[in-house]
């Protein structure tokens, strides 16, 4: 089924929705906070499953050329959520869209510029397929801060292994895209990352919705089970989330620019 292009779902857009054909791009816009993780995004990108899920064949994250996605949004965690999203507020909600990309009746493709942390890699476990420009760099800095990636890693995990993303999670350090390649984090990289992803989604194209279904559905019997899972990731989130010494130093973080050793 074709649909017609579409904007943003608010006037004050977190993701901004464009169908092209079989395709729905799911593009991060939060430019003045990195693109971090907030109840819009999520909430927004929820409404836009719950509308094209069934039409399209594949799904496409991206972000700007600088930012894929830099986390969780500090700001909201100080400052409070907006009650218009509260229902798509903390990990649950979080966790379930990462779910829903992995197990939905469609391949879900991350195409990933710039800097990607924290809560943004759990896109990217999530996803089937991850294509990358050269200028990518992948992190998770939750431990700076008191903190652990509670709901990325069972998404994580299965994409890279526990070694690599114990790794990843203990020294808090980027690494870039030719070692994200190496390490299957990045299915594909390329300097014009633009045409890497024209060139996938032209082949993408080419595979029935209900093959991909069929696959994905069969696929999920032979991967982790994310359910299982679930609770003690989201406890897991809650427990370090809300921990006073931490929400005092991101509530720093956010209002002097300082880090927790500073």
């Amino acid at each position: 089924m074709t649909l017609e292009s579409t904007t943003a779902i608010t006037p004050r857009h977190a993701v901004d929705v464009r169908i092209e054909g079989a395709v729905c791009h799911l593009v991060f816009d939060r430019p003045d906070a990195n693109n971090a993780i907030n109840a819009q995004l999520v909430a927004e990108c929820h409404t836009a499953l719950d509308r094209y899920a069934q039409d399209v064949s594949i799904v496409v994250l991206s972000g700007s050329a600088e930012t894929f996605c830099f986390g969780a949004d500090f700001a909201e965690l100080s400052q409070g959520v907006d009650p218009q999203f509260a229902a798509h507020a903390g990990p649950g909600p979080m966790f379930d869209l990462w779910q829903r990309l992995a197990t939905g009746p469609f391949v879900t493709v991350s195409y990933v510029r710039g800097k990607v942390n924290a809560g943004g890699m759990g896109f990217l476990g999530a996803s089937d397929i991850v294509l990358a420009d050269t200028t990518a760099r992948f992190s998770l800095s939750e431990m700076l801060f008191g903190l652990y990636p509670a709901c990325v890693l069972p998404f994580l995990v299965r994409r890279i292994g526990f070694q690599r993303t114990h790794y990843l999670t203990l020294s808090t350090q980027p690494i870039d895209a030719a070692t994200a390649q190496a390490w299957g984090l990045a299915d594909a990289v390329d300097e014009q990352g633009d045409m890497l992803l024209r060139r996938h989604l032209r082949q993408l194209g080419r595979l029935s919705k209900t093959a991909i279904e069929r696959y994905k559905t069969y696929a999920r019997g032979v991967t982790p089970d994310w359910g299982a899972h679930r609770e003690r990731a989201i406890q897991g989130n809650l427990e370090v989330f809300e921990d006073p010494h931490n929400r005092a130093a991101i509530a720093r973080y956010v209002t002097e620019g300082l880090f927790p050793w500073e």
